[in-house]
């Protein structure tokens, strides 16, 4: 399949992975996930070595997990330590182990060579789980090839017309973007401000501001899987001070992990940290609500798009214009780590 590989991904959030033993395909690699009792996070090929049967469909005693099929029994490192019927473990009975850190509350897995695996290179979020912000998140499967949702997050123009009556207004798709590609870091940065703005209603309710609004859109994607986007909402004239103080500004991260299922499925996982009305539980629940909305949106607009790509002729040419360059900018970079 044709993924980028030795890259790290978000598997799951921190909170779905406990005692219980989670299923979840990656890049097309079935993976069980569980944490041991000293609550360390592991992931291991979900396949039993002896008849395939699912890891994650089996039961666990202590650490190890024990296959449901035929009880073939095995340690957190992936090595078999029992077998039925006989006391001798064959050499080659284990199952392979995945590299899993937790950070940022997220679930990250490398898929790749096992030596090359660094923790180091993982991107982060740290607004996630910061005293400072509050987080909403879900994750919402997609029929879609994870290319489409790379697409769809770095043009923001369709907010416009897609999500109108939640984060859309006019101004988003008539503001031109800046757009700078950081080829050592490998980071593509996206830039839309915007000023004397319609304020939506995701943010009208959500902050309280009345009026019309200054909104900035500062989108940062470390492909393939992390996509930032660092949203500021305040009212038309607030800007930040000259020493950087921005606290009359209201500030919404949004983070997306982009995480490819197979080659045309994907795991949608969206989060909205924000740093204002930190005790207000209903903003929570409004905020939840509504960008669930918005991602499910995207979701039904793409398992379209799919399905037309998976119908059109052969050497079909799409059209691109000014607001594509951050889009095509993540097609280059991500088509460079598929072939490496």
């Amino acid at each position: 399949m044709a993924f980028p590989r030795n890259q790290w991904y978000v598997a799951a959030y921190g909170s779905e992975v406990g005692d219980g033993l989670l299923a979840r395909t990656i890049c097309g690699e079935p993976i069980v996930f569980y944490r041991t009792r000293d609550g360390r996070p592991v992931g291991l090929a979900d396949r039993c070595v002896h008849r395939r049967y699912p890891l994650s469909a089996s039961h666990r005693d202590g650490d190890r997990i024990v296959c449901g099929y035929h009880g073939f029994t095995y340690d957190p490192d992936g090595v078999c330590v029992a077998v039925p019927g006989q006391r001798r473990v064959p050499r080659t009975a284990r199952v392979p182990r995945y590299h899993v850190v937790e950070q940022d509350s997220l679930i990250w897995v490398w898929i790749g060579d096992d030596d090359k695996a660094d923790p180091a290179a993982i991107p982060r979020a740290p607004w996630l789980d910061s005293p400072d912000y509050v987080t909403v998140r879900g994750m919402e499967p997609l029929a879609a090839r994870y290319e489409l949702l790379v697409d769809n997050l770095m043009d923001l123009s369709h907010e416009t017309y897609l999500h109108a009556g939640y984060i859309g207004t006019p101004e988003v798709a008539a503001t031109p973007i800046t757009t700078e590609v950081d080829e050592e870091a490998g980071v593509i940065y996206v830039s839309r401000r915007m000023k004397d703005a319609e304020c939506p209603p995701f943010y009208a309710k959500s902050t309280g501001i009345e009026g019309r609004i200054d909104r900035w859109q500062d989108i940062e994607y470390h492909p393939p899987c992390l996509y930032l986007l660092h949203s500021r909402i305040a009212p038309t004239g607030v800007e930040p001070g000259p020493d950087g103080d921005d606290s009359r500004a209201c500030h919404a991260e949004i983070v997306y992990a982009i995480t490819p299922e197979t080659e045309t499925t994907t795991h949608d996982f969206w989060m909205v940290a924000r740093d204002f009305a930190l005790d207000d539980e209903e903003v929570s629940a409004f905020l939840a609500e509504s960008n669930r909305t918005v991602v499910l949106q995207d979701v039904e607009a793409l398992n379209l798009l799919e399905k037309v790509i998976a119908a059109e002729p052969e050497g079909y040419q799409e059209l691109s214009i000014n607001i594509d360059t951050g889009g095509l900018a993540a097609r280059r970079m991500l088509q460079r780590m598929t072939a490496r």
